[in-house]
């Protein structure tokens, strides 16, 4: 019988450890000089948020007392205090010779896995799609598509690794991005998850541990609790990605591999800078763990052009493996993915697939390598994704200036911090209000980032400003039916009564 998630974690008891740099790192400037509170409760406050935000997971064990101590600069009675009031609070549990390990209460449940993405009708704002329509081009290349079709009228059309047209596109693609690439080293997929899925199942089986960036696209997450394979989470900081503590978790979880999004992240919309990249394979390489790169959203660069692929800082081109996709450049309805691997690596991911679906529609991937051939990237559409973006923040600025919102330098979406933990429960009165939105743990695994909200502004400019003028109405209603201090459980309880 297959184990679950929860069944896995209580067999697993302690999946990482964080060292004190990585923890000094995720506090950053947590202690108020001129605060009343002493220093116990606000160093206990700040470690119940990381924990809370997902920044640092569950299962994580912190430092000593007296390294964390040395670390900080405090003393260890110090610490000792702010320990014992997690632990009393249940966010911390110890075990004599173990350690103190992250958890969460007794109580707090774990959001509804229902698809957040479910096409909706009536007067309902369905503001959880991080996509765009088809792109000007997609028709013409449809045309030209169908155009070229009868030259291969003659082929059975099942091939596995995909037409040899497209997997020269897509590794001339890769060529002009500065990481030269032959056609053998691709093959084409159904869509970037349909790639994912395919790696999953090669390279992970239930039981297995997967290291992944946190938050990180919901998709991947589900994909991996699915196949009951264990995330490992590892929080991202306030900025870039913390590769020390990327390497602690290669290191002691033995994870068969690690999956991160280096490319406008979904959902911060941060982007690895190639030190960064360079440090990541390194730790990776020393491990002996194999890095999925997702780059679905490599094209959606509005501030600056990315850096080149990780995959250029591989010279053994078997440490890193690559994800793409035609669905957020140029449209989700094409279907069609690709990956990057070693030829060897490729071959068996192609007779892996042929137990699922054989191979990928014909016309489609005609009109892939069309698009990409052209090499037009976004275009006019920067332009438009900048002005929903900027006007976005503007909004949220004037109508809800107490909410913590960063521009991204490109993606799809805004990642809206709240002051309290409590998305679960404005997404249920929101959508009572007419919009739905995507709550902070739908992109993080136990319940965490109930602190967090993701906003697309891929939606007309109107459209946007109804959606935060019903945020805004969701935001008072919640905090006129609730007392301050009730945890995220019953204000989503509140939440379903009130719906």
């Amino acid at each position: 019988m297959a184990l679950t998630i929860r069944q896995l974690d209580q067999i697993i008891m302690s999946t990482s450890f964080l060292r004190p740099p990585s923890l000094l790192r995720l506090l950053g400037a947590w202690r108020a000089q001129d605060s009343a509170q002493p220093a116990y409760r606000q160093l206990a406050q700040a470690l119940r948020m990381l924990v809370l935000d997902g920044r640092v997971g569950l299962n994580v064990r912190l430092p000593g007392e007296r390294e964390l101590a040395a670390a900080l600069g405090l003393s260890r009675t110090t610490i000792a205090a702010a320990f014992d009031r997690l632990r009393d609070e249940g966010y911390l549990e110890s075990r004599q010779g173990s350690g103190s390990v992250t958890r969460l209460p007794p109580g707090r449940v774990e959001p509804p896995q229902a698809d957040i993405d479910m096409i909706t009708g009536g007067n309902l704002l369905n503001w959880t799609h991080a996509a765009l329509p088809a792109a000007p081009g997609v028709g013409r290349a449809m045309q030209a598509a169908v155009e070229a079709l009868p030259a291969y009228l003659g082929d059975l059309g099942y091939d596995p690794l995909g037409l040899p047209v497209l997997r020269r596109a897509v590794a001339a693609h890769f060529d002009r991005r500065g990481c030269p690439t032959d056609a053998d080293q691709i093959i084409i997929t159904n869509g970037a998850q349909q790639g994912f899925s395919l790696l999953l199942h090669w390279l992970a089986g239930p039981g297995d541990r997967v290291v992944i960036d946190h938050p990180t696209y919901h998709n991947a997450i589900q994909a991996l609790q699915r196949a009951h394979v264990v995330p490992v989470p590892v929080g991202l900081p306030a900025h870039g990605w913390d590769i020390d503590a990327m390497d602690a978790a290669f290191r002691q979880t033995a994870p068969r591999f690690a999956y991160l999004i280096a490319d406008f992240h979904n959902p911060t919309g941060r982007s690895m800078d190639p030190a960064t990249r360079r440090a990541l394979v390194a730790a990776a390489t020393r491990s002996h763990t194999p890095l999925v790169i997702d780059e679905t959203m490599v094209a959606m660069g509005l501030d600056f052009a990315p850096p080149p692929p990780v995959a250029i800082h591989d010279p053994s081109g078997r440490q890193v493996i690559t994800m793409g996709s035609a669905s957020k450049i140029f449209w989700g309805g094409l279907r069609v993915g690709w990956i990057r691997a070693d030829p060897q690596t490729v071959a068996a991911l192609g007779r892996l697939r042929t137990t699922t679906d054989m191979a990928s529609p014909v016309v489609e991937q005609l009109a892939v390598a069309h698009l990409i051939d052209a090499d037009e990237g976004l275009g006019a559409r920067a332009d438009m994704l900048r002005g929903r973006r900027d006007h976005l923040l503007a909004l949220l600025e004037q109508h809800l200036p107490h909410w913590r919102v960063e521009s991204p330098a490109g993606g799809l979406s805004l990642w809206a911090e709240l002051p309290r933990a409590e998305a679960t429960a404005l997404a249920a009165l929101a959508e009572s209000l007419g919009v739905r939105v995507a709550a902070g743990p739908r992109f993080g695994v136990s319940g965490a980032f109930e602190r967090f909200l993701r906003l697309p502004f891929t939606l007309p400019e109107a459209q946007l400003a109804i959606g935060v003028e019903r945020l805004v109405q969701a935001d008072a209603h919640l905090h006129a039916r609730t007392p301050r201090g009730r945890d995220s459980l019953a204000l989503a309880l509140e939440a379903d009564r009130l719906i």
